[in-house]
């Protein structure tokens, strides 16, 4: 699945969008209710869980959030694709009980992701190991940030800069621990760099796909360069998985958020 941050997510250009204002706050009814009339059933959103709960309460005596979030996100039920935790680099190791005890309370009825930023769960070792057993365990996500594009960039404006300050700086490690492997592809505004950089997924998505479902969400620091990331990409990706078809018309200001 292709998603392109911030543009007008309906079948006409992209088939699932990743909801990054839910980390930030818990959105309004009737904007929950304006997603649902913009879309069809076989749209997908993929929401994150607000930071109040991921970050600020780190998982912990969070139920009442937890039930406010599912509950204002109820008449997307049908469209979720996934939802996914997308933890601080604070979250460690030690904290993985709480990740187990969290993630073991969800409702079954919808797929889940974690992205983890903390640097043991990237060194190979039995923290990493501990965290991919457990997710496999209970059919989670492991989701996968592909910042190397961003970071290899120039840092030649204040978008890339930004965008250098925040996105982490972590090994790619491509586990699939569910069926529903996420990658986040963070590119640059060097289209070429981004190209070579992508060249790896172009192995791995097609192999990915015989056995699950994988999403794909490409990013670049500045929105309005995302069709030009798409346009870049799209023919060699048709390449590796020619069901994709023809490259989406997506419209340079449009926004579902």
């Amino acid at each position: 699945m292709i998603k392109i941050s911030k543009l007008t997510p309906n079948a006409r250009h992209v088939n699932c969008v990743e909801g990054n204002t839910t980390l930030y706050a818990l959105p309004k009814a009737e904007i929950v209710a304006r997603w649902q009339a913009q879309t069809t059933d076989a749209f997908r959103f993929c929401f994150k869980f607000p930071a109040t709960i991921s970050h600020q309460a780190a998982l912990r005596n969070c139920d009442d959030l937890v039930q406010e979030f599912f509950a204002r996100m109820s008449p997307l039920d049908a469209r979720i694709g996934q939802y996914w935790l997308q933890l601080p680099a604070t979250f460690g190791p030690r904290d993985l009980p709480a990740l187990w005890q969290f993630l073991d309370a969800l409702p079954k009825t919808f797929t889940y992701g974690v992205e983890v930023r903390h640097p043991d769960f990237f060194a190979k070792g039995e923290s990493e190991i501990r965290l991919n057993r457990g997710l496999h365990e209970r059919g989670i996500n492991r989701v996968i940030l592909d910042s190397r594009p961003v970071h290899a960039a120039i840092p030649h404006t204040e978008a890339i800069r930004d965008a250098q300050r925040k996105k982490p700086k972590v090994p790619v490690h491509a586990v699939v621990t569910a069926t529903h492997p996420m990658v986040r592809f963070i590119g640059s505004d060097d289209m070429a760099q981004n190209r070579a950089f992508f060249t790896a997924w172009l192995a791995k998505l097609p192999l990915w796909q015989q056995t699950s479902t994988p999403y794909l969400f490409l990013h670049t620091p500045d929105i309005a360069q995302a069709p030009e990331l798409v346009d870049t990409l799209w023919a060699d990706l048709r390449s590796a998985l020619p069901e994709i078809g023809s490259a989406p018309s997506i419209p340079q200001q449009s926004s579902l958020f």
